[in-house]
């Protein structure tokens, strides 16, 4: 503020601090790059904007990195803020929106560049799993811009095109998300890249993702699973099984490795344990150390107001003998779940781990579609433990602790990544599997 120095409150620097350090752990910035902005009651009850100073180190923030802006004229503070705030100030004036983030989402600039002369008008990017399809609500608008930094051009693009979606992208430059909060706008972030990842992976082992993106339009339906539930805001600080002191510490640790081997993209998945009557349930599993997420406590007893992921966890425990459920969103074994053969039309009906201790540890991963029935779903995890469902992510369940059920995704997550890279060496797949196998 100008003329005088100001202070935000502890809790605000935190949550700086905290999503900042999540982008940057999540690899969507470098050491200085992005933005974070907010809207901000005063004590004096006068609105006004938060954003990161400009070359602040997103992952390592100080209070004064953090400046105070005037919602209606410029206020640079003691330290410059970012020369991309008119930008933010017009998103954050759009009705509805609280926060605005601005990232360096690396996968989906990849996925989104095009060599035609410029100037032009790229084409949208459209997901191909089910969290970018839902949650992007289908479709991210990608623009070319003379000037992709802190450009008048930009500051006219942007709001505009967050008007009407939660995610936009400036080609070769990174994206922007609108949000009620700067964590509800991470988790856009993070779901955008993780679709942009997605499609980068089928583009290398050879998949048509236009043919994919034809058959998702005429159906898609078809090709996803349920949505994930809505995503809720302020709830993150919740436990409601306080005593249970070595179980909050296993969810923490559990929902911290989800998220930073990107098991699952931040405040996506589930993770539960059964009990008595009730089950202890994270419906935000993949939580960095410090953001956290809910940690709710509900009966097993299904109940008409539950949403689909609770549902299903219910479901699971009540037609098997399951102590733990984990669902995640591997991009990975969503990669390999449209995996043909050379000289095959269909997509294959299983993972075949080609490593050593993928091998030992899961003969085979059964893969199965989108409309799987649930009777089906739970016989086959009765089996082998986990299974990718194609457009729905990886199911695995466990017999012990939330540390046994967590091996099963990021198992997963390995062995998909083994037979990825000897697909893009040219090797042979079918020589490379254990011969027992194909028998499974």
């Amino acid at each position: 503020m100008t003329g005088s120095k100001w202070k935000a409150s502890e809790e605000v620097v935190r949550r700086f601090q905290h999503v900042g350090r999540a982008l940057l752990l999540h690899d969507i910035e470098d050491s200085h790059s992005g933005n974070i902005a907010m809207r901000w009651t005063g004590e004096d009850g006068e609105e006004k904007i938060l954003i990161t100073a400009t070359g602040s180190q997103k992952g390592d923030l100080y209070p004064s990195d953090i400046c105070l802006l005037s919602t209606s004229e410029t206020d640079f503070g003691y330290y410059k803020a970012s020369s991309e705030t008119d930008i933010h100030a017009r998103i954050l004036a759009l009705d509805g929106v609280g926060a605005s983030v601005h990232a360096h989402t690396k996968d989906l600039v990849f996925v989104t560049f095009d060599d035609a002369p410029k100037p032009n008008q790229p084409a949208p990017f459209i997901p191909v799993d089910p969290l970018g399809y839902h949650v992007l609500e289908g479709q991210v608008p990608v623009d070319w811009v003379a000037v992709p930094s802190g450009s008048r051009e930009m500051t006219e693009t942007i709001p505009r095109r967050l008007a009407d979606h939660r995610v936009t992208v400036i080609q070769g430059h990174g994206a922007f998300a609108k949000a009620r909060t700067i964590e509800e706008a991470l988790y856009r972030l993070c779901i955008a890249n993780h679709a942009g990842y997605v499609v980068r992976l089928l583009l290398k082992i050879g998949a048509d993702v236009e043919g994919l993106r034809a058959k998702i339009r005429e159906a898609p339906a078809a090709h996803f699973a349920y949505p994930p539930p809505d995503y809720t805001v302020n709830d993150d600080a919740i436990c409601e099984f306080p005593e249970e002191d070595e179980l909050i510490r296993e969810f923490r640790r559990a929902g911290a490795r989800i998220f930073e081997s990107r098991i699952s993209p931040f405040h996506t998945g589930t993770l539960s344990v059964r009990g008595i009557s009730s089950m202890l349930y994270a419906p935000k599993a993949s939580m960095p150390r410090e953001i956290g997420g809910p940690l709710r406590q509900v009966p097993l007893k299904p109940d008409g107001a539950d949403d689909r992921e609770l549902a299903m966890h219910k479901a699971m425990y009540a037609a098997g003998n399951f102590q733990t459920v984990a669902h995640c969103y591997v991009p990975e074994a969503e990669t390999l779940a449209h995996f043909t053969h050379p000289g095959e039309t269909e997509a294959s009906d299983r993972v075949i781990a080609i490593d050593a201790e993928g091998s030992f540890l899961y003969p085979v991963i059964p893969v199965v579609p989108p409309g799987v029935e649930l009777e089906t779903l739970t016989g086959l995890l009765h089996d082998y433990k986990v299974v990718i469902v194609r457009g729905g992510g990886v199911w695995g369940v466990g017999h012990q602790s939330l540390s046994e059920v967590l091996h099963h995704p990021s198992s997963v997550r390995e062995i998909c990544q083994y037979r990825m890279a000897a697909f893009e060496r040219g090797l042979d797949l079918r020589k490379l599997e254990p011969a027992k196998a194909r028998r499974w």
